[in-house]
């Protein structure tokens, strides 16, 4: 028998670099997972369809924390993504919900190709 799985709506992960982790990364990584559990957006979670994951250097190191959503593109055509740097637990918590309610990411700390989108 196959593993169960969980529809997803986004992917997020939280850099876990050591110039990140200077910065607070491992605890921005442990708030935003006791958040995603505490509201149900845990993707296995009831109504979850989140994933979460620590990754490892996102390449914003003099930027820290880094956060990086995957998520499907609003025209289905793909996969949206947008890079986040020098992130706060409000903003990790925001950029969650916005994913999970598949609306429009923040802007704010957003940087990369898509950063005007």
């Amino acid at each position: 028998m196959p593993p169960k799985f969980f529809p997803t709506h986004g992917h997020l992960l939280v850099c876990q670099g050591p110039n990140c982790q200077a910065r607070g990364s491992g605890l921005l990584h442990k708030a935003l997972w006791n958040h995603l559990e505490r509201q149900s957006l845990a993707y296995y979670k009831r109504g979850g369809t989140l994933r979460l994951t620590e990754s490892g250097c996102l390449g914003a190191c003099s930027y820290g924390p880094a956060l990086c959503v995957y998520r499907p593109s609003p025209d289905g055509a793909g996969l949206e993504e947008a890079w986040y740097a020098a992130v706060d637990f409000p903003l990790a918590a925001r950029v969650a919900q916005a994913t999970h309610e598949r609306a429009a990411l923040p802007a704010e700390h957003r940087y990369g190709p898509d950063a005007d989108a």
